[in-house]
């Protein structure tokens, strides 16, 4: 059978004929779209220009919108503190957005006002007290400062003391107390020793309580209530609660009072020589009116790499966030950080 093969001329004669043909085809849409082009380009002009504006209008509306996120700065989730403040041990939240903080025994009777969000200190105030041991600070709805000085941890002091202080008019008084059922100055068995306390919250014209017991003791904390007006008195005791291996360094209530917040901490030695210590905050909700430890308890453990802090303070900023506060201790330096809790 013959098979048809086409020369190679007429091949070369087709591929030019269909070069033609489609270059023709290019060049007639070429053509059209040239004389079509001064309809079809202010279309896409307008078109452009139309969104432009829109965009620039959603912009600017979204600038001017009164929002939390453009009227207020963020907080770093960990800041490092002045140096003033390295033995930091009580802190609270103005309604203003600024702290109050103090410092411990040691250093100069004096409150600090501090921006979280620019990481600076707005002011010193000198009070015409001594510091003692001063260990917490507690706030008023009005803004009445609370602090206290009931630093006690050699269990053998008789002179404890929580001042009131009024940042607007420079007022200033004292809360004179005892506990009921201390009868030593110290205890005679060293397991007793839970008369120092370092944790106090304000709640509807009180001032609540909560110990710091040794870590030889079973780790009980006892909430006491002492009447927030000035006076010499002789403290409730209301609960106890046992927190295992546990000792209480800071309290602090949500804005609406219904979530109670304690830092808490302990320290051993793993084998007798290596170092070990964990950091938690417990929360308290749903409890009964002024009953603060029966509620219902949750726990958040800290950082703690390679040792915890020795957290010594907190404070409620806004839904879930909390300000924790540490001291200074040897290569850990002070800070201040936002962690996530419970919300109000």
């Amino acid at each position: 059978m013959r098979v048809y093969k086409p020369s190679l001329c007429y091949l070369k004669d087709k591929t030019r004929k269909a070069n033609t043909s489609s270059g023709s085809f290019f060049k007639l849409c070429e053509s059209s779209l040239k004389r079509r082009g001064s309809l079809v380009e202010p279309v896409h002009r307008q078109l452009f220009g139309y969104y432009l504006a829109k965009l620039l209008m959603f912009i600017l509306w979204f600038i001017a919108l009164p929002s939390p996120i453009f009227s207020q700065k963020l907080i770093p989730r960990r800041q490092r503190l002045p140096r003033e403040l390295r033995e930091i041990s009580g802190l609270v939240r103005t309604p203003e957005g600024h702290l109050w903080l103090l410092n411990d025994s040691h250093n100069p009777p004096a409150l600090f006002r501090y921006d979280p969000q620019d990481h600076r200190i707005l002011e010193v105030r000198i009070l015409p007290v001594p510091n003692r041991d001063w260990e917490e600070l507690a706030s008023a709805p009005d803004g009445t400062l609370y602090i206290g000085d009931f630093g006690n941890n050699r269990n053998d002091r008789r002179d404890l003391c929580i001042f009131r202080y009024c940042p607007h008019t420079h007022t200033l008084d004292s809360i004179r107390f005892v506990y009921p059922d201390q009868y030593n100055f110290p205890p005679s068995i060293p397991s007793e020793w839970n008369f120092n306390c370092e944790a106090m919250v304000y709640w509807r014209d009180s001032l609540h309580l909560f110990t710091k017991a040794v870590f030889a003791s079973k780790c009980v904390v006892k909430h006491y209530v002492v009447p927030a007006r000035p006076g010499t008195y002789v403290a409730e005791l209301r609960d106890t609660i046992r927190l295992p291996k546990r000792v209480v360094t800071g309290a602090a209530l949500s804005q609406d009072g219904q979530i109670l917040a304690l830092t808490s901490y302990f320290v051993h030695r793993l084998l007798g020589f290596i170092p070990r210590s964990r950091a938690t905050v417990f929360f308290f909700t749903h409890f009964p009116e002024g009953y603060f430890l029966r509620g219902k308890k949750s726990k958040k453990r800290l950082p703690e790499f390679p040792l915890a802090r020795q957290y010594e303070a907190i404070t409620h900023w806004d839904g879930k966030n909390w300000l924790v506060a540490n001291e200074r201790r040897l290569w850990q330096v002070q800070c201040l950080r936002t962690i996530k809790g419970l919300s109000n």
